[in-house]
Parts: structure tokens; C-alpha cells; sequence
């Protein structure tokens, strides 16, 4: 399988950071029924899809990657960077392993971490479950709008 590019633009309002692109994805991000999850979900905060920089951890569909090790090997540095290079306004990390690579302490809920702090920058973040896991249990999806709102500051 090929790696799967980010796609949207630079210095985006919003990045959204996932662990691994789907399984079917060939040539498009998020191309199937998480896709349409997140698409769905933008669309309902009001931002169109297309104006949101979207990127993975990982460059392919990893089953049960080995985190820790990725760590050790650099992925957390490469992630960051990513995320420096991309320059959105805002951050909402989908999946629960790509805040320690980012730093965050993963014996900390991942709900605390409030920012992204990489070279002088400190970009809002919103950690969430991951689009597979609110694919599975559907009332995390009213946790994260009920997140969302609170982030953005807007009202329920």
C-alpha cells in the first residue's frame, strides 16, 4: 500500500490529525465512512471540508502499530514538525496515541492538554476519540460536539 498524502491548505483555520489513514484509502485521506464521519461533523460546525488541513500520523493503514516504538524512532518528532509546517490555527487530534507524540504524558487524560507548544508557537488543541471508535460507539460523537462547542466557544 502506498502512503496516503495530507491534503487541505497551509495555515488552515483547523488541522485535524489522525492516527492512520483508513484501510480502503488509495489516493484521498479519509476516503471512506470515517471520512464521511469527520466531513459530516465539519459541515455541522459550520466548516467546509475542504478548507481543513487534514493529516496522519502514519503514512499508511497500520493495524495495531507498535506506538512506543514509533516514539523511540521519531515519529513524535516528525509529527510535530508536521504540525509546524502546516501552521493551522487550530488543532483537533482524532485517536488517542498521537498526544505522546507530541509530547503530552499519556499517564495524563489527553483532555487536558490544552496546546501545542513547538519552537515558540502554541496552537489550541482538541484531543478526541478516534473516528473508528466514535464510528463504534456513537454517543462519543455527542461528546465531541459537546466538546467542540466548548472549545470554540460557542453555545449547545
Amino acid at each position: 500500500m502506498d502512503r496516503i498524502a495530507p491534503r487541505g491548505p497551509a495555515q488552515a483555520k483547523l488541522m485535524v490529525l489522525v492516527d492512520y489513514p483508513e484501510a480502503q484509502d488509495r489516493e484521498r485521506l479519509l476516503s471512506g465512512p470515517h471520512g464521511k464521519l469527520l466531513d459530516g461533523f465539519l459541515l455541522a460546525a459550520g466548516i467546509d471540508p475542504e478548507h481543513v488541513y487534514l493529516a496522519s500520523a502514519l503514512p499508511r493503514h497500520t493495524p495495531l502499530p507498535d506506538w512506543a516504538a514509533l516514539y523511540a524512532a521519531g515519529l513524535g518528532k516528525v509529527t510535530a514538525h508536521h504540525v509546524q509546517l502546516a501552521a493551522p490555527q487550530r488543532l483537533l487530534m482524532l485517536g488517542s496515541h498521537i498526544s505522546p507524540l507530541l509530547g503530552h504524558d499519556p499517564a495524563n487524560s489527553a483532555e487536558t492538554l490544552r496546546g501545542f507548544n513547538h519552537e515558540g508557537r502554541n496552537i489550541p488543541v482538541l484531543v478526541a476519540p478516534a473516528l473508528e471508535d466514535m464510528l463504534a460507539r456513537p454517543r462519543q460523537k455527542a461528546v465531541l460536539w459537546q466538546r467542540w462547542l466548548d472549545w470554540t466557544g460557542q453555545t449547545s
